[in-house]
């Protein structure tokens, strides 16, 4: 599987999504950014799933990012600017997303773990931006949203040095939420999505969306805008459900309506 792909499972509301190319460090290549965001289009369109795991196939590495070998295909520098990324199809999502790290995360890969909601890393995993050891920098939002994980001086100490950090060093800057023993990465992380899963589905998707606005919005605005998700939420079905639930001491069976 040198050529690579994108393989997705599909468990009880989760869906598994993995790079699967591990013989070459799950690098990423044009064709597989396009399969990533299709097969990423497809499940955010699904009702049925209501939370996505994604990882790297392999003991050896989440994703280095894309291939190198690659970068020279594109004619011009405005082609490889505007080259479809696979950061920005995570981004897109409206459904929750949790990146199951395990192994190397650098350049691209971190930035696509970036890209997800939450991040669970491997004792394994090690985290880098490595480009600046080969002239260039990050360019699928690498500095902002390293910025907002970690801190401007911690993101500052990855970026212009390119040198790697260990998962309990990930794990006290805020990099990732836990770190798990590497056997049980997969199953940690689908067990959350499985929790993820059972809650209100429009009010996850909701709770996703106000939490990005949060880091662009004035305090004011961040509030407002909250208020007015909130109420957006209060109409549904499913809140008129939880309410129910919790008056007749039941748990709540919640539709995505």
């Amino acid at each position: 599987m040198t050529a690579g792909r994108i393989t997705c499972e599909r468990r009880s509301g989760v869906a598994l999504v993995t790079l699967d190319r591990p013989a070459k460090l799950n690098a990423v290549t044009p064709e597989m950014s396009v399969q990533l965001a299709r097969t990423l289009g497809e499940l955010d369109a699904d009702g049925d799933v209501r939370c996505i795991v994604l990882t790297g196939a392999g003991e050896r590495a989440f994703c280095v990012g894309s291939d190198i070998r690659e970068l020279d295909g594109y004619d011009t520098p405005w082609a490889f600017r505007n080259r479809g990324d696979y950061g920005d199809a995570v981004r897109a999502l409206r459904t929750p997303v949790v990146a199951a790290v395990g192994g190397y995360a650098f350049g691209g890969g971190l930035e696509l773990a970036l890209a997800c909601d939450i991040r669970l890393a491997a004792t394994s995993a090690t985290f880098a931006a490595p480009e600046i050891k080969l002239g260039w920098i990050g360019g699928s939002g690498m500095a902002a949203q390293l910025a907002h994980s970690i801190g401007a001086s911690n993101a500052a100490l990855m970026l212009l040095t390119g040198d790697p950090v260990d998962a309990g060093q990930a794990l006290a800057w805020g990099l990732v939420s836990q770190v798990v023993p590497d056997g049980q990465l997969i199953d940690t992380a689908v067990e959350l999505a499985g929790r993820i899963a059972a809650r209100a589905p429009i009010a996850a998707q909701t709770a996703k969306a106000n939490l990005r606005a949060a880091h662009s919005m004035p305090l004011d605005q961040a509030i407002q805008y909250e208020r007015d998700l909130q109420t957006v939420c209060f109409a549904t079905r499913d809140a008129a459900e939880g309410r129910s639930a919790f008056a007749e001491r039941r748990e709540p069976r919640f539709e995505g309506h």
